[in-house]
């Protein structure tokens, strides 16, 4: 599915001044980057803007400041540093966002040159789309970019706010991670498997109704399984449930027997008495979880199960771990099925969130189709929402 609204590339940009909305939401430890990801996933688009001679000014939030001022923990040079690192090219980077000393260093730039804001979340204002926020960001530049696609689902001031004023375009990561998301829905090679995971029904409930009209098989693991068990009649002990999802899980399970979709669901638990890096767990079968129990991964003859699926399938598409993998003792069913993706021939689809921490706990990122660097936008995407920050370009 070609993706419907204007890049980079459809517009002039030499000599331009460009505004440019990316993601540098990167995590640090001690004023270090531990992670580039998001840093080199905005490479491409920089790097067409600087040899074709425009000037770039890049804005990007970064954590949850509490919007009242300067934060020194959250500051973006730390990634302004790291883009300098990885490209070579020399980055200015300013304390400044909403004031004159960020006026006067943007209307300074010339073709060229690079420029990044401080984070723009330091006022409150920005996540409201506060239009005096809209107008300032425009006054910066001729034409706003945004190739963040990470907060593309915010209608908020760095993201569509500019858009209203001056030209709007994408990014290439932004084309590339929307004509993924959606065209695997639309077209996507068969056997189609989708494995969602993670701790709620209730955060997932339209990815999950999309995939089941979609997808050939649905893999489900991680907490959310155990509200499906509740569907099923099961007992889960302590674990994770949701009781006012249990109705609508149900209506799940009959929607895809309807519609032909195959849902797995595990066949046995790693289960444990408490929640904790030292529980020590048991495995037992999906039907006879003890009452003083709690599930935290999926068994051996699940991961057999899941593995085997994921092999014949010629398109994946995974969002959420299978179990509590930041413990170790936990991670051996997300382990197992990202192995098992990695490990095939098929087109995999990694939709962002703990799947991109997992993938990349397990040193499994060079094996994959497509990593999204956005977690909530993905979701919306696969979901069939409209996401504002795309929906405020330029048409092509």
């Amino acid at each position: 599915m070609a993706f419907t609204k204007k890049t980079v590339r459809d517009i002039d940009v030499d000599g331009k001044k460009i505004l440019m909305r990316v993601d540098f939401n990167v995590p640090l430890k001690d004023g270090v980057v531990t992670d580039d990801t998001r840093v080199r996933a905005a490479i491409p688009t920089i790097k067409y803007l600087k040899e074709h001679n425009a000037g770039i000014i890049l804005m990007s939030h970064l954590g949850r400041p509490k919007g009242d001022g300067f934060e020194p923990e959250l500051s973006l040079r730390p990634a302004a540093e790291k883009l300098a690192e990885l490209t070579g090219y020399d980055v200015k980077f300013i304390e400044h966002t909403y004031d004159e000393e960020a006026a006067e260093a943007c209307a300074a730039v010339k073709p060229g040159d690079i420029l990044v804001l401080e984070n723009v979340r330091f006022l409150k204002a920005e996540k409201k789309n506060d239009p005096e926020v809209a107008k300032k960001f425009a006054s910066y530049a001729d034409i706003f970019v945004l190739d963040a696609f990470g907060t593309a689902h915010r209608a908020q001031g760095s993201v569509v706010g500019a858009a209203e004023y001056i030209p709007a375009v994408a990014g290439f990561l932004l084309e590339k991670e929307v004509d993924t998301l959606t065209s695997i829905f639309a077209e996507p090679e068969r056997p189609f498997v989708a494995v969602v995971g993670g701790s709620k029904v209730s955060s997932k409930i339209g990815v999950l109704e999309n995939l089941i009209e979609s997808a050939d098989t649905l893999i489900i693991g991680g907490g959310m399984a155990y509200t499906f068990f509740l569907a099923k009649g099961y007992g889960v002990g302590t674990s994770l449930k949701e009781e006012d999802w249990i109705e609508r899980a149900g209506e799940m399970l009959k929607k895809a027997e309807e519609k032909g979709c195959k849902i797995l669901l595990p066949i046995d638990n790693v289960v444990a008495d408490h929640f904790g890096e030292d529980a020590e767990g048991t495995v037992v079968a999906s039907d006879a979880i003890p009452d003083n129990m709690m599930g935290m991964d999926i068994g051996p003859k699940t991961i057999e199960l899941y593995c085997d699926a994921v092999k014949k399938a010629a398109t994946v598409f995974w969002n959420g771990p299978m179990g509590v993998f930041e413990f170790d003792q936990f991670a051996k069913g997300t382990e197992a099925v990202a192995r098992a993706i990695g490990a095939s021939d098929c087109t995999s689809i990694i939709g962002g969130g703990d799947s991109v921490a997992a993938i990349n706990k397990f040193g499994l990122a060079d094996q994959m189709s497509w990593i999204s660097t956005g977690g909530g936008a993905s979701m919306e995407l696969v979901e069939g929402k409209a996401l504002p920050g795309v929906e405020a370009l330029l048409d092509a």
